[in-house]
């Protein structure tokens, strides 16, 4: 199939990409424009996260309370630039960071703000829990690790399924919605307030 400015453009309309990168894309996906938006998506993740270092002072702050006034939550998130922080999607973006957070109650960021302590204790919880005296240590190790997954699944905002599809983790959708931004935005902190706890 032929690479027509139509089919470019369309891809240009879907992903906020370059032209040339549409073209690319869609050369290396032989013109499937599903195929040539996950190219364009990895590739602006890997972008965005080798910018991840020019992150300036840039970015907001958002506040979410929950319906019934039970439940709150400031986000901050950086960006490159004003004027990506102050658009419409970088707000969307802030608004879904904090349902995730209201909803599925993330302890920490993500797996490497886990304090030490706390992963032992998780780790002594498991072993109790699971008769692993019969299997072989590298096999007993493995099966900890599984486990453990699950708890970064659930403690670690970055690991956690996306509220609005299981299937995709909050990670995986925070990037792909951050590389349309064209610069690097990053999650710097978030709280989470709940009466009664």
């Amino acid at each position: 199939m032929e690479i027509t400015t139509n089919l470019i453009m369309e891809l240009r309309k879907r992903t906020n990409a370059g032209i040339m990168d549409c073209k690319n894309a869609l050369k290396e996906a032989g013109c499937d424009m599903d195929k040539a938006g996950k190219i364009l998506r990895e590739k602006g993740i890997l972008k965005m996260q080798a910018r991840l270092g020019r992150l300036s002072d840039e970015g907001r702050i958002y506040s979410y309370i929950h319906p019934g006034g039970k439940v709150g939550v400031l986000v901050e998130i950086a960006s490159e630039t004003d004027f990506v922080a102050k658009s419409d999607d970088f707000t969307n973006l802030l608004k879904e960071t904090a349902l995730q957070i209201a909803g599925m109650k993330p302890l920490y960021l993500q797996k490497e703000e886990v304090p030490e302590n706390v992963l032992e204790e998780e780790k002594q919880v498991l072993l109790k829990n699971t008769d692993l005296s019969k299997k072989p240590p590298a096999i007993a190790e493995k099966i900890i690790e599984g486990k453990l997954s699950k708890f970064y699944e659930s403690a670690c905002l970055l690991e956690q399924p996306y509220f609005r599809d299981e299937k995709v983790k909050f990670k995986n959708y925070f990037n792909g919605a951050a590389a349309s931004f064209g610069e690097a935005v990053k999650i710097n902190r978030f709280t989470r307030y709940e009466i009664g706890q």
